[in-house]
């Protein structure tokens, strides 16, 4: 019984829960796209929402791409390079352990002006909410495995999660087993991950999408034409958040 949910969990599950997630966003943009967008709340409380977004976003970008880096890239990689299994854990507590306590900062800002502020909460949606308060869960599950963490510095355990995420991505019968023995945590900790894939399309977390990275490139000044028909240089506005 045991074997069969936890490949029910991270054998079958990954592969719904970015099935929905990659068609669910695509159909939103294609039938939903005036909603796709975070509604900004920056006019009724700027100063919090300045400080909480930026360490949130700040933190849960590292987080990702920690992530996405330290389990992906095969292991043949970081031997050729001559890092040890272990350097790699710690470097992932120190790396991860910052990012993560950014973040939770951050959370905390952004999840006190959402719920304490009266203006924002009756301007705010069920998923607003409900998504901060999630990914506020899954951040905590993060943090509470750094000391399951510190007891495996020889970095065995962290090879059974690369294992493991290398084996669905490269569509590997039985990859779930790799994980099977691993803390309560560590599954907890990926489920809610997953889960959090599969409401992506659904909450305002799609804007992820359409993050403004081709303002890094944009020209300083836009051409504007006045009633006389004066073309006039202007600075291109800031976009907002």
């Amino acid at each position: 019984m045991a074997a069969t949910l936890n490949h029910i969990l991270f054998g079958w599950y990954p592969y719904v829960a970015l099935t929905v997630f990659l068609t669910g966003s695509l159909i939103r943009f294609d039938r939903e796209q005036y909603t796709w967008k975070a509604s900004s709340s920056q006019i009724l409380r700027k100063r919090q929402l300045r400080w909480g977004s930026n360490l949130f976003h700040l933190g849960i970008l590292a987080i990702f791409a920690g992530h996405l880096v330290g389990l992906l890239t095969p292991i043949q990689v970081f031997d050729a390079l001559g890092v040890s299994h272990g350097a790699k854990q710690i470097l992932a507590i120190m790396a991860g352990g910052v990012a993560g306590i950014a973040c939770f900062i951050g959370l905390v800002l952004l999840i006190h002006r959402r719920l304490f502020d009266p203006r924002i909460r009756r301007n705010s949606s069920f998923s607003d909410t409900a998504i901060l308060l999630i990914l506020f869960a899954q951040l905590c599950l993060g943090l509470l495995t750094i000391p399951f963490s510190l007891g495996h510095l020889d970095g065995h355990e962290m090879l059974k999660f690369m294992t493991w995420a290398q084996g669905i991505a490269y569509l590997q019968p039985g990859a779930s087993a790799a994980i099977s023995d691993v803390a309560l945590v560590f599954k907890a900790h990926i489920v809610l991950g997953l889960s959090i894939f599969m409401v992506f399309p659904f909450t305002r977390l799609v804007h992820v999408w359409s993050a403004p990275v081709w303002y890094l490139g944009r020209r300083g000044y836009q051409i504007v034409r006045t009633r006389d028909g004066r073309r006039v240089a202007t600075p291109q506005a800031r976009p907002v958040r």
